[in-house]
Formats: C-alpha cells, structure tokens, sequence
C-alpha cells in the first residue's frame, strides 16, 4: 500500500493540495493544521497518505507527518467518526493540545472542536486516552519502550502500563540477563495491571 508521496507542491487550499509526481498531480484531503508545515508551493514536500476506497469514490488523505496520519487512523476507530469528520477534528486542534486534552480529559476543550459535539467528544475520550501521546511517553519511557507498548497491543492503557512496569522493577533480582529480565518486568506488570 502507499506509505508517502514526494513531489513539487502545486497548489494550496484550505484543507487539500495539489502535488505532483512524474507528470501526475495528486489531489490530496489535508488538515488545515498540517497545510502550513508543509512547504511552500513550487518546493518539493513529503506527505504521508491513506487511501480511503468505496464503492463509488477514492481519496487521498495526507499527513504532515507521520504521527499525525496515525492519530488520523485512531480518529477513525473512534464510533461516528468517519474520514471527513476526522479530517476537520484534526484541523481544528493541533497535535500536541489534542494529546494534551485526552490525556486530561479535558471534554470542553474537545467540544470546542468545530464539528465536535458533546457525545463524540465522550467517545473519543473513552476510545483515545492513553493512545496519543505516544511519541511523548515512548521517549520517557525508556527501557519500557518494547514492554509498555506490547501491553498497549493487549488493550491496556498506555500511562498504566508503564507505572505497572516501573513498580515491577522494585524489588528485582539484579542477577537476571536482559531477557530474563524482562520477561519477568512483563510477567509483573499482568498481574499488577489485572489487579487493578
């Protein structure tokens, strides 16, 4: 599948731009928050996309980054939440302050959002929490990096797990290796985490 497009930037609108490669120009569905990091028309950018495909219409979304094309994806997960909806979200919050009110639970900075009403913004709270702020937590989370997000994958709440992980340090053996080590951090982490 298509991971990025690079090419001469064309042209600029609100939410979409024009970029072309080899001859062919791309109509691309774009934030408005992600069009100014972009660079200028006539220079060359990069722009991570997902295709969205139906029966009777295909369409190029695009990313500034790739963070923000996977909060896209997370937006889309989220029930009542459809490409255009997510797109417009994601146009009227920037990356960090949306990371920033999930993890808050700040509901009235969500339903400030243009296109966001009370119970969507309920929902996302419910459904994103904890699954955001990856890049932030990731870098702090060190030697917990492999661990915290394998135990994301079971279905557990990013901040948690690595507080699970960091109190089943106490209390180890330092004679362990690396592998034994972590099997046991993981081991720990579960049954905290099953606990609460």
């Amino acid at each position: 599948m298509f991971n990025s497009i690079r090419g001469i930037i064309t042209e600029k609108h609100l939410d979409m731009l024009f970029i072309e490669t080899y001859g062919i120009e791309w109509e691309v569905n774009v934030p408005s928050t992600d069009i100014s990091a972009l660079p200028a028309v006539g220079e060359t950018g990069r722009i991570f996309i997902w295709l969205y495909h139906k029966e009777d219409q295909m369409r190029l979304f695009g990313f500034a980054e790739e963070k923000r094309r996977s909060t896209f994806l997370e937006l889309l997960k989220v029930d009542g939440i459809g490409p255009r909806a997510a797109l417009k979200i994601m146009g009227g919050i920037g990356q960090e302050e949306l990371e920033t009110a999930l993890e808050n639970e700040d509901l009235s900075r969500l339903e400030a959002v243009p296109g966001l009403g009370k119970k969507t913004a309920q929902k996302m709270l419910l459904a994103l929490k904890g699954k955001l702020a990856f890049a932030k937590e990731t870098a702090a989370s060190g030697p917990y990096a492999e661990l915290s997000e394998a135990l994301v994958e079971m279905g557990y709440d990013k901040r948690q797990a690595l507080s699970a992980l960091k109190q089943s340090e106490i209390g180890l053996s330092g004679d362990l290796n690396t592998a034994e080590r972590e099997q046991e951090l993981f081991k720990r982490a579960i049954i905290l985490l099953a606990e609460n």
